[in-house]
């Protein structure tokens, strides 16, 4: 299968139910480091394991910014699913893009 994330310059950072890493592209090692293999309790502080097992848990997303390195980025993380009915999660996807300073909004209502 073709890795359609592999160039992008967006972090995905995917992981199972356990919160184990299945999978990052290069912005993700880049920015990261090679987290694959390790568990997101050892890359995360406590507050936000918990909010990862929240996630799996509740089959919730959860949506932020935050500034790092003098850059703007939003956070969005959410379940992903292997079946079809999309009741548990088989782990979490996580994407990190850089905003840039000015963006347009457009309400497309």
């Amino acid at each position: 299968m073709m890795d359609f994330f592999k160039g992008i310059n967006i972090a995905v950072t995917v992981s199972d139910k356990d919160g184990n890493v299945i999978y990052q592209n290069d912005s993700s090692i880049d920015v990261n480091g090679d987290a694959r293999g390790r568990n997101l309790e050892q890359c995360h502080n406590p507050k936000s394991w918990e909010m990862i097992c929240h996630m799996l848990a509740a089959n919730v997303s959860n949506v932020y910014t935050i500034s790092k390195k003098g850059k703007k980025k939003l956070i969005y993380q959410t379940p992903w699913y292997d079946d079809d009915a999309k009741t548990t999660p088989a782990g979490l996807v996580e994407f990190s893009i850089i905003l840039p300073e000015e963006m347009p909004h457009y309400d497309r209502g």
